[in-house]
């Protein structure tokens, strides 16, 4: 009986030593990045991100690994900023747009849940995506297994990296997190037609002609209502309108379930007119680039920036080594685009740039002597932070600045922008530092100008000029059939702005030649 008493023990331990080797036989051999990752991780998503990590490294596929790692290596970063509802006593109330077969019905359920709930009102929510139970193993491989292949199939040519920044990705900017390749790939399936549509020229121009038959553009015309900062891309369809950044992002979706590289391009802030812009860009093989609206009806061989941009940047989904946010503390930074970290300078490829040196002010104060030099735009009656610089000396360096426009060299000190120096205009011929002679005046005589200025009968007009904020020379009003109005006493070599008593804030900022030329930026 002793004997049988020892065998039993030792054969379980013998039988846990043999089922331990054959699980470390099987277990899938991570890199030591993708190793890292999970083990310093700490989140409830984790089991998804270890069943999409062993489903790559169990198909023994590097490049589809590799892929896998690239995403979460940079998904630390990346969130939703979405919203939820909640009542009175703040009680989450329960509502999903997606539930309904189209937006019409699901706002009249919307409309009938604030009855039942009243009152409601919504809370905006951040949400990371390694924290995002949406996050699911079923989305990440979905999303990496039909990407590569569309790569392979495709653009077989296409860096590594391009792929990875450009089509590899699941998300655009903060929309919600969804799992929406597959229904972007069944919906634009008939775009896969090689007979009809033989490279990404003939499937952009398809389906941006295609997408104003069904997609509402609502810049200008109507406000969102509820707090959405983007649109997710099931939501683009489901709604079947957005504004400027969201139609950009619908496109961008399309290309990229067609197998087609492409990422959101932005233009900040315009430089001679007001608001900002988002196009789409296409990112092929040996550098070959392709911007595209998502609602045109032009051959998409035909796209132009129209005005001055000042800068344009591409968005990628990896950070920029090189980016301000990457280098200094975002404080110290503006708010806006500047306090990013995923994007590249690409305005010379669409607008003729020059690098800029521009003399500063001479301080004696130390926050001032230490800060970054940061050039603006003037954009709807106030300077706009649109790039960054170096100093040497007492000048600024601002690199690749688009031609055809008026800056203003600036610190932001105490979360506000503090003139640095005097404006500089950058023409296409001439560049020109426009610091206010008010030793030596003349008179302005300020004729009408189709589609700058045209004056409204009885109506008062001021004129400024810049002297490290706007000064008032005078005011003038317009008689019953006036075309000019003369201002005296106008400081000479000037920045000069016109602003009537009905401003939208839309007026542009101009100079005087010594020839008398106006010129308007």
């Amino acid at each position: 009986m002793k004997k049988q008493t020892l065998f039993y023990p030792l054969t379980i331990l013998l039988l846990l030593a043999t089922l331990q080797r054959a699980s470390a036989q099987t277990k899938p051999a991570y890199p030591p990045e993708l190793r890292t990752i999970l083990n310093n991780y700490v989140g409830k998503i984790k089991p998804e991100l270890e069943k999409a990590a062993a489903h790559f490294a169990q198909k023994q596929d590097s490049m589809q690994l590799k892929a896998f790692v690239f995403l979460l290596s940079h998904m630390k970063r990346k969130w939703s900023q979405t919203y939820f509802w909640v009542d009175s006593n703040y009680k989450k109330v329960a509502f999903n747009e997606l539930e309904y077969p189209d937006f019409d019905s699901s706002i009249r359920a919307f409309e009938q849940l604030k009855q039942s709930h009243y009152p409601i009102h919504p809370v905006q929510n951040v949400e990371y995506d390694l924290q995002n139970e949406a996050c699911t193993a079923d989305m990440l491989i979905e999303n990496v297994s039909l990407a590569y292949t569309d790569w392979q199939t495709h653009y077989p040519t296409l860096r590594f990296t391009d792929f990875c920044e450009y089509l590899l990705p699941y998300r655009i900017s903060v929309e919600p997190l969804q799992q929406w390749r597959k229904v972007y790939k069944e919906k634009f399936a008939y775009l896969s037609d090689t007979t009809k549509f033989k490279n990404a020229y003939d499937k952009i121009t398809q389906f941006t002609n295609d997408c104003t038959s069904w997609f509402d553009n609502t810049y200008g015309k109507e406000q969102r209502t509820d707090p959405f900062s983007r649109l997710g891309a099931l939501n683009l369809l489901h709604r079947k309108k957005g504004a400027c950044e969201d139609f950009t992002s619908l496109g961008v979706f399309i290309a990229r379930s067609l197998g087609i590289p492409a990422t959101v391009a932005h233009i900040p802030y315009w430089a001679t007119s007001s608001d900002s812009h988002f196009f789409a860009e296409a990112i092929l093989p040996n550098n070959v680039s392709i911007p595209f609206e998502a609602l045109s009806k032009e051959d998409v061989t035909k796209f132009a920036i129209p005005r001055e941009p000042g800068k344009v940047v591409r968005y990628t989904f990896s950070e920029q080594a090189n980016t301000l946010a990457n280098q200094v503390d975002k404080k110290l930074i503006p708010p806006g685009f500047l306090k990013a970290t995923n994007y590249i300078d690409v305005t010379e490829k669409y607008w003729p740039v020059q690098n800029v040196a521009t003399p500063l002010f001479k301080t004696t104060v130390d926050s001032l002597k230490a800060a970054i030099p940061f050039v603006c735009v003037f954009n709807k009656q106030r300077w706009c932070a649109i790039w960054h610089g170096t100093k040497q000396n007492d000048s600024a360096y601002f690199t690749k600045m688009g031609k055809g426009a008026v800056y203003l060299p600036a610190y932001y000190q105490n979360k506000q922008l503090v003139p640095a120096g005097y404006p500089i205009a950058i023409g296409y011929n001439h560049t020109q530092v426009l610091a206010p002679d008010t030793l030596h005046t003349h008179t302005v005589i300020l004729k009408e100008q189709d589609r700058y200025l045209k004056y409204r009968p009885l109506k008062k007009y001021q004129l400024y000029y810049w002297n490290n904020s706007w000064r008032l020379i005078d005011t003038q009003t317009a008689g019953e059939t006036s075309v000019t109005l003369t201002f005296n006493n106008v400081p000479k070599n000037a920045l000069l702005l016109l602003v009537p008593e009905y401003t939208q804030r839309k007026e542009r900022p101009f100079m005087i030649t010594e020839k008398g030329e106006r010129i308007w930026w």
